[in-house]
């Protein structure tokens, strides 16, 4: 896993709120105080686990059909986020450092 810092990667190819992404091995941020946070890359390397066990490519399809079915569901791009299994995963454990050491394969579906 790689963190890099690249604004002008998270401008033109995320909604502008969005401070990070991960796409298998790298973790990409707009800031490099955010390399610092613990828990943001602690949030991060739980989509590195759920990317690796999906590998890349359905991982992706997975989250967008997924992020489609909840913006049916709740008609607001921000709670379909929300409410994306690997996102509540992430955002439930993202606090606790020692999560991954004990997760287990596919535990994003405990969140669907």
């Amino acid at each position: 896993m790689w963190i890099l810092i690249s604004p002008w990667f998270i401008k033109w190819f995320t909604p502008k709120e969005v401070a990070g992404i991960t796409i298998f091995p790298f973790i990409i941020l707009n800031k490099k105080e955010l390399k610092q946070d613990n828990v943001f890359v602690n949030h991060e390397l739980i989509h590195i686990y759920q990317q690796l066990e999906l590998f890349f490519i359905p991982f992706i399809l997975w989250y967008y059909a997924e992020f489609f079915f909840r913006l049916l569901i709740y008609r607001n791009i921000q709670k379909a986020y929300r409410n994306l299994s690997f996102e509540r995963e992430a955002y439930l454990n993202e606090t606790n450092f020692d999560y991954l050491k004990t997760r287990k394969f596919f535990s994003f579906l405990k969140y669907l």
